[in-house]
Parts: C-alpha cells; sequence; structure tokens
C-alpha cells in the first residue's frame, strides 16, 4: 500500500550535462543520467533504439564537452533495455548523504512510489538527424517510477543483481548515509505491470505549467494542504505552485486523491 510518493529530480539539466534530457518523437522520455567521472559506465555503454546514448547526446548537441568513453551516474536504473540484465535485476535507485538522510527522516520504505522527474525538451527527426525542435520549451517532466519492495544497506546486501549499481560500489558503500531502494516485482496496484520502469510522454506527465518557466508546476488540487517536504503552503501561487529550486527528493503524506493522481499518470505512461 502507497503510503508516501515522492517526487525526485534526476537527470541531465544545464548544470548536469549541459542539455535537457529528450523527449524522443515517439514519445520515450529517455533520461540522460548524469556525467559522473568516479564511476565506470561510459555514455557509449547505453542504448536506446539502436543508438547509444553517446550518439544521441552528440546528435543534440554537437558542441558537447562529453565524449563517448565519459562515464555516467545511471541512477535510478529503469530501463531494461538500456543493458544487458542479470534474470533476477529489477529497477534500482541509489541514495546517499543528506538526500538520503531526509528519505529516511521522512520514513520511505516499503510500498512506497518515487516518481522521477527531470528537464526534458521535445525532439524531431531532420536531415541532421536528431534535433531538439526549435519552438520547445525545457520542461519538468516524469519519467519514470519505483515502488520500493526493499531498502538495502550494500555494506550487508550485495548480491549480483546490486553489485553492478553505482551505489554498491566501495566510494559509496563507505559513506554514512547509503541506501539502494529495490523495485517491487509488480506494482501493488497494476500487478501487470513491472515495480519499477520508464513512461511515454503524455500531457498529465508535464509537471511545467504551460506559459511558465521550468520550475513552475500546474500540481491538481488534491495536493493542497498535503504535507510536501521542502514547500509549505505558500508555494501554491494563485496561478501555479513553485518547486523548490534545490533538493533531490520531496516527500509527499498522499491522501487517496493523490495516489489516484500517481495511479493514473503510470496507467495512461504505460498504454503508450
Amino acid at each position: 500500500m502507497v503510503l508516501r510518493i515522492i517526487l525526485s529530480r534526476k537527470g541531465f539539466d544545464a548544470q548536469y550535462g549541459g542539455q535537457p534530457s529528450p523527449i524522443l518523437p515517439d514519445g520515450t522520455l529517455l533520461s540522460l543520467p548524469i556525467p559522473e567521472p568516479r564511476d565506470s559506465l561510459a555514455f557509449e555503454d547505453l542504448s536506446h533504439g539502436g543508438f547509444t546514448y553517446w550518439e544521441l547526446i552528440r546528435s543534440l548537441h554537437p558542441a558537447t564537452k562529453l565524449s563517448g568513453a565519459s562515464t555516467c551516474h545511471l541512477d535510478p536504473d529503469l530501463d531494461p533495455r538500456a543493458l544487458p540484465r542479470d534474470s533476477k535485476w529489477r529497477a534500482l535507485l541509489g541514495q546517499t548523504g543528506a538526500a538520503q538522510g531526509h528519505l529516511a527522516k521522512c520514513g520511505v520504505g516499503k510500498g512506497d512510489l518515487f516518481l522521477f522527474f527531470g528537464t526534458f525538451r521535445q525532439t524531431e527527426m531532420g536531415e541532421q538527424g536528431l534535433t531538439y525542435r526549435k519552438d520547445a520549451p525545457e520542461v519538468h517532466m516524469i519519467f519514470g517510477y519505483l515502488q520500493v519492495e526493499e531498502v538495502i544497506d550494500p555494506r550487508e546486501d550485495c548480491g549480483p543483481e546490486i553489485s553492478y549499481h553505482p551505489h554498491a560500489q566501495e566510494r559509496f558503500r563507505a559513506a554514512k548515509h547509503n541506501r539502494i531502494y529495490r523495485a517491487s516485482e509488480r506494482l501493488d496496484f497494476f500487478p501487470e505491470r513491472p515495480g519499477g520502469g520508464v513512461l511515454k510522454a503524455h500531457p498529465g506527465l508535464q509537471l511545467t505549467k504551460p506559459g511558465f518557466s521550468k520550475s513552475r508546476w500546474q500540481l491538481p488540487d488534491c495536493f493542497r494542504g498535503v504535507p510536501i517536504s521542502y514547500h509549505t503552503a505558500e508555494s501554491f501561487r494563485p496561478e501555479y505552485f513553485q518547486s523548490a529550486a534545490k533538493g533531490q527528493e520531496f516527500v509527499v503524506t498522499a491522501n487517496q486523491k493523490v495516489k489516484d493522481w500517481a495511479k493514473g499518470l503510470i496507467g495512461e505512461g504505460n498504454r503508450y
């Protein structure tokens, strides 16, 4: 049973990666994992639709300072097609430091639902290959989900289906606050669907209110009066919800209407 919904910020933006993640022409929300020189997985190791992530990055931003050999932090790891997988693989999320301390303080655990969002921009295929659409703004989009089955301390449990994850590596395992969230095998409210995965774009997944800057959201009225960490009642302005500029994990103590909203987003996103 979902008790909490966590809006979790991930992926490329102007600071990390230097460009938005793409909304591909077929509606795929391809969240690009942030560059991280201390990790071992490279952008050329990841693939989607017959292209490596590096090929897509270079096509969208020819002047990028990244290379195919640039390494990245694949977290959350939600897409089973991005890499060869162990037969027991499920979607994973790692968190450490102050952000993990915040999740622990809020009691996030088994049954709770992460909704991952990031900075995205619509793309199109032209004569020069894949490009950002000139008239498309950068927006915050929800691109994936993970319902928690277990919270793992990698110092105590690091089986082969988890050991590849960046938060299972030595530099994180030594950290005071470091946990890996493993997805349930199936969603408890959609048993036919995996407990973690990616979504196809539809209007409901766009957090940014059309015509407004990226951080000004169109949250439904069912969020009013519901505790959202790092936010207050004043976050609701007359025309929009002002999301916090900093912070990775916004924990929502969900009522039934908020839960129904989240379920609807996942249900619609899996139809495409």
